[in-house]
Order: structure tokens, then C-alpha cells, then sequence
């Protein structure tokens, strides 16, 4: 697990700076720009509104496996990295025995 100082950005206009930490069901720590989790509507709604995590910019998913997280963050990159790009996007890979577990966290972060 990673331990590391969390800037937490609330307001005006620096709504995109400073990291945010994702907690997986079985423990692990995702650290993450701000800018690359406010992709997801869940999250964005999460950071800028009343809740605790717009306070310590921490996120815990309960119901989500530490590898279904990790590779909703290599998405939520991925989407960033290629979001108006000029050039042909690549595939993004997922693995047929994960597609379930995927699609429902997709959906609940519409992402």
C-alpha cells in the first residue's frame, strides 16, 4: 500500500489540482490526480459536494475489488490520455473473465 501527503483541493478554481485516494473493498490504495477522477460523474459529485470525501479527498469502495479498481483507474487515464485526440485510438483491453465486474463499476461511477 502506498502512503503518501493528499493535497485536497474544494474550491474556486483549482478544482482539478492535488490527488485524490481510492480504497479498494480488500484494501488496497490507488493515489490519482484530481483531474483524472473528477472523469467519473460518481466521484466528481463525491469531491465537490457535502460529503466526507470532498473533505479528505479519500475514496473507499466497499463492494470493489483492489483489481477491478486498478483497472477502472487505468480507464479513467486512458480516457484522459485520449479524449480529443487527433490520432486513432487505441483498444482499451479488458479481460473477458472481468467484463462483469467492470460494466458495474462503470455504471456506478458513469464513467
Amino acid at each position: 500500500m502506498v502512503n503518501t501527503g493528499i493535497d485536497s483541493v474544494k474550491n474556486g478554481d483549482e478544482d482539478e489540482e492535488g490527488f485524490v485516494k481510492l480504497l479498494s473493498a480488500d484494501g488496497c490504495e490507488f493515489i490519482l490526480s484530481r483531474r483524472v477522477a473528477l472523469v467519473s460523474v460518481t466521484m466528481k459529485a463525491m469531491l465537490e459536494g457535502q460529503f466526507r470525501e470532498a473533505d479528505d479527498a479519500t475514496i473507499s469502495f466497499p463492494e470493489m475489488s483492489g483489481l477491478i479498481l486498478e483497472k477502472v483507474v487505468q480507464y479513467l487515464h486512458y480516457k484522459v490520455k485520449f479524449s480529443n485526440s487527433p490520432t486513432r485510438v487505441p483498444e482499451f483491453k479488458i479481460d473477458p473473465e472481468h467484463a462483469l465486474e467492470l460494466l458495474v463499476a462503470a455504471n456506478y461511477l458513469d464513467c
